[in-house]
């Protein structure tokens, strides 16, 4: 496994690997993504990381899958396996919108083109690869295989499709953050064992060729499910349960009368492991075959830095736990601050460090004050439905690091554009210190660390629909905002608290969207930063909108399903345009809700406003 420059970036055609005198690889990715070398892209990161344990690994970003194959064949049959993902998004997401309309770009792409990977390219890709080398091991992974693995609702289908396993070709998925997963699968086939004997590594799914034990979980099969959606939403409980163990067990799910497979998740890598993973040659650029076409994703994230990995909010909507964790993985401080002091050597820097963030930007550092106590719990949330007395909430290590970022050399300002938990930030301690701590964290945030608007997510306005999403009542929004708006009267910047809503969430109705929209006009705020509802998988809120039932209670709910319930809930957002004011009108007449009229046009009394 010699002759491997680290300096570089990975080969993607043969002639790359001649330059590096290599005959064969010994592992080829492909993805479905541009190729940037970026600690922010799995598959550069995977790269980098099988790359340091010694290992030939070549990258085929965007193969063409519609002509002769070529870019399959080109780099030919590696030593030990492919790996295969979709890319930093679900494919389905990255091309289609909520109202499943084909999306006219693509940020993972050069120059946004759309059109440069299929849907499910874990189905396509890993089938063509089985076709023209049949022996060869396919790994998969990324966000696609990750949360398809096990039985799971197709929003863009609008059906119940099985793992990704038994629509595919391939062999093994490796779920949720990868470096450890296919080291070990790398290590134990260079050592001479075969796919099918890799039975025991933990991250994975497969079809088993043994049937499950005595200590395993058995889901309802997937047959079963399709006939029965209170089975489906009592596999999600499950799912989501041991996902968010610190020690979950195994599950095993009967698909085409085959058991698939899957073991648990990995504890948190530790300190040392995310620093050494950040340590590693990348090159922070895409690579040079895109000259100088724009990458749009890449243009947000070249001069930002991760801080952590894992989200404990366990928010109804959002797939980070399933495949992060809910444990968080934070850096050292002299990771991260080196990781500032090369981004200012970047010929394109200009001082201003875009992001220090991660999932959630304040959860860095944070977890469980007793860990034993952590390893017990099988909660999705640790903030909801209120914050747990076990959780350290002492923000006084990111602090530290804002305040030491700024002092680099070069460095004009160190913004964070993650969204930022209010409720986490705001969350009460029993000891002053740590609430003093988290009133200087909050007031250095926002007076030197936000690049004229601050990013957050109440979501909703109404307690119903936030207790259905696992987010806090409006009024701590409300609390925060007064905070906001008082330091920046009080440092006299002209700064915004830009509020992310999603509208059609689960157990929204058109009532609960008017009084958002009336709550929000009173807050002054003529929305921008809103959203529909769009189920993607192994999400609570997605479940929900297909079984009709709450996974955990059992309680039927509410969903807007046609595109006419959908654009009304939407269309509150937007009653001050002028091509919507008369629909929002009439809508707000059938509904009687006539308080909500007045408040909104400030109509004159009448008996157009008469209940």
């Amino acid at each position: 496994m010699g002759g491997i420059s680290k300096k570089y970036f990975l080969p993607t055609t043969k002639e790359e690997m001649d330059k590096l005198g290599w005959d064969q690889a010994d592992i080829i990715l492909f993805s479905g993504d541009a190729y940037i070398d970026h600690p922010s892209f799995g598959a550069a990161v995977i790269g980098r990381v099988l790359q340091e344990a010694g290992y030939k690994v070549a990258i085929v970003p965007q193969p063409n899958w519609r002509d002769d194959l070529r870019d399959f064949k080109k780099l030919g049959r590696p030593r030990l396996f492919f790996g295969v993902s979709a890319g930093a998004m679900d494919s389905m997401v990255n091309h289609y919108t909520a109202n499943r309309r084909l999306r006219h770009s693509d940020a993972y792409t050069a120059g946004g083109k759309h059109g440069m990977r299929p849907d499910y390219p874990t189905i396509v890709y890993s089938k063509i690869l089985k076709d023209l080398f049949p022996d060869v091991p396919i790994v998969a992974g990324g966000i696609e295989a990750s949360l398809r693995r096990v039985a799971h609702y197709d929003y863009w289908q609008d059906r119940l499709r099985p793992s990704i396993l038994a629509d595919s070709a391939v062999d093994i998925i490796s779920y949720g953050m990868g470096e450890k997963t296919m080291l070990e699968i790398a290590l134990r086939l260079n050592n001479g064992e075969k796919i099918e004997e890799l039975t025991d590594i933990l991250q994975t799914a497969f079809f088993s060729q043994q049937p499950p034990r005595a200590e395993d979980i058995v889901l309802n099969s997937f047959e079963s499910c399709l006939k029965d959606k209170r089975l489906q939403a009592k596999n999600f409980r499950i799912v989501e349960e041991e996902s968010n163990k610190y020690a979950g067990k195994t599950l095993w799910q009967q698909t085409g009368g085959r058991w698939i497979r899957i073991n648990p998740m990995r504890e948190p890598l530790t300190e040392e492991e995310i620093d050494a993973i950040y340590a590693l040659p990348f090159t922070r650029l895409p690579h040079p075959r895109y000259k100088d076409k724009a990458i749009p994703a890449y243009d947000m994230i070249r001069h930002s830095v991760t801080l952590h990995r894992g989200c404990f909010g366990g928010c109804a909507f959002c797939t980070i736990s399933a495949h992060q964790g809910k444990f968080i993985s934070s850096r050292s401080k002299d990771s991260v601050i080196k990781e500032v002091e090369n981004i200012t050597r970047m010929d394109d820097f200009r001082g201003y460090i875009s992001d220090l963030g991660g999932p959630s930007a304040n959860m860095y550092a944070l977890g469980g004050k007793n860990r034993e106590i952590c390893k017990k719990c099988s909660k999705p949330s640790c903030l909801h439905p209120t914050i747990c007395k076990n959780l350290d909430v002492d923000h006084s290590r990111l602090l530290e690091i804002y305040r030491e970022a700024n002092k680099v050399a070069g460095i004009k300002k160190a913004f964070v554009g993650s969204g930022v938990r209010y409720d986490l930030a705001m969350a009460p301690a029993d000891d002053p210190k740590v609430s003093k701590t988290n009133e200087d964290y909050i007031r250095e945030l926002i007076k030197n660390h936000v690049s004229g608007r601050l990013k957050v997510a109440p979501e909703h306005t109404s307690d119903k629909v936030l207790n259905l999403m696992r987010k806090p009542s409006f009024s701590l929004f409300r609390k925060f905002k007064r905070k906001f708006d008082s330091l920046n009267s009080k440092e006299n910047l002209n700064q915004q608290l830009i509020p992310y809503f999603i509208s059609s969430h689960p157990g929204c109705e058109l009532n609960d969207m008017a009084e958002l929209a009336a709550e929000t006009k009173e807050l002054n705020y003529h929305l921008e930063q809103v959203q529909d509802f769009t189920p993607t998988p192994m999400t609570l809120a997605s479940e929900i909108f297909y079984t009709g039932i709450h996974p955990y209670s059992g309680e039927k709910i509410y969903t807007a399903h046609t595109e006419k319930e959908k654009l009304n809930q939407r269309r509150m957002f937007f009653w001050y345009k002028p091509e919507e004011r008369e629909i929002v009108k009439n809508e707000l007449r059938r509904l009687k809700r006539f308080d909500i009229l007045k408040k909104l046009f400030s109509l004159p009394p009448g008996p157009h406003i008469k209940k």
